[in-house]
């Protein structure tokens, strides 16, 4: 009888039977097609695809903390490896959220400053082949590394999150705070400041967002505004945005938003606006969107537009 054989398969099979009960893995995933019209120097007809498969899971521990898994393999954005946004969370309802978080993470800023209208600079706007509009330096972890904590219930409806974003040869490290008030009906409200730790004085910043919503009815009307203040002889910036929905059915919906980009020492400010409609239906979300922008490179000529027609998949 071989004793050391069925030993080792003795402890195989216990370790299996751990790890099942500790917790399980789950994937999700999402596809979409988009065929879309650009003005411009990229301008025609082009079809464009996206794909990625989410990977998260995790279970209790003995002592009652809950511990999490999370990454995203995603072509589109790592084209070199296909993987991305990668966490580790532990938590508890005493402690709070503690999350170690690689690439495509952000911060505790960062995760407010989608602007109300949904960026709707961040659609590759071009005018001239030297003209193209650049987003608004951000708090972002510049080695993609940081630690967000989620603070424990302090009161009903207020959430509060700190984070610490790591070092590099080009980058300080940086802190950032956020907040997020939800405690009256139809009514969310956000604050986050944030920095950006170049090495470079006319490129660090201190990063401010505000942001607010308020849903009545069918309608929806959201705003925000974040700040990026340079020290020394930098060039500061502001992104201000509103958007009002309408929920036509609970499948159908219509949108239209505007942002404005403004830019210290420039007489022209960039503004992009954009309307929208979406139709889900089971997993399946239709959008048709007309987005136009002015005033690119602080230039009153400078001007782009876009149509898009969308196709969204979750599974």
């Amino acid at each position: 009888m071989n004793i050391k054989k069925i030993g080792l398969t003795a402890l195989a099979a216990s370790l299996v039977s751990v790890s099942a009960y500790a917790g399980e893995m789950s994937v999700a995933g999402g596809a979409s097609a988009t065929l879309k019209n650009n003005s411009g120097t990229d301008g025609g007809k082009q079809i464009t695809m996206g794909n990625q498969l989410t990977f998260s899971g995790g279970g209790e521990l003995d002592n009652g903390l809950n511990v999490a898994l999370s990454f995203v393999l995603d072509h589109g954005d790592n084209v070199a490896s296909g993987f991305d946004s990668h966490s580790l969370t532990v938590s508890s309802d005493a402690m709070g959220s503690l999350s170690i978080a690689g690439d495509g993470t952000g911060n505790a800023q960062s995760a407010l400053d989608t602007t109300a209208a949904g960026d709707i600079w961040d659609n590759g706007f071009t005018h001239g082949a030297a003209v193209a509009y650049v987003g608004m330096g951000g708090s972002d972890a510049a080695n993609n590394r940081s630690v967000n904590y989620t603070l424990p219930t302090i009161m009903d409806d207020l959430a509060v999150a700190v984070s610490y974003s790591g070092q590099t040869t080009a980058v300080n490290s940086t802190t950032a705070f956020g907040v997020t008030y939800t405690g009256v009906e139809g009514l969310s409200v956000s604050y986050g400041v944030g920095e950006a730790g170049s090495t470079t004085a006319t490129a660090a910043a201190d990063l401010t967002t505000m942001k607010a919503s308020y849903a009545i009815g069918s309608f929806t009307v959201a705003m925000s505004n974040t700040e990026n203040d340079r020290g020394s002889t930098g060039i500061d910036e502001e992104m201000s945005s509103f958007k009002l929905s309408y929920t036509v059915t609970d499948d159908l919906s219509i949108s239209y938003g505007e942002e404005t980009h403004e830019t210290s020492g420039t007489t022209v400010d960039e503004e992009f606006e954009a309307i929208s409609v979406s139709y889900t239906t089971g997993g399946m979300t239709l959008t048709a969107a007309q987005y136009d922008a002015t005033g690119l490179g602080n230039t009153a000529a400078n001007k782009a537009e876009r149509w898009k027609l969308g196709a969204s998949f979750a599974f």
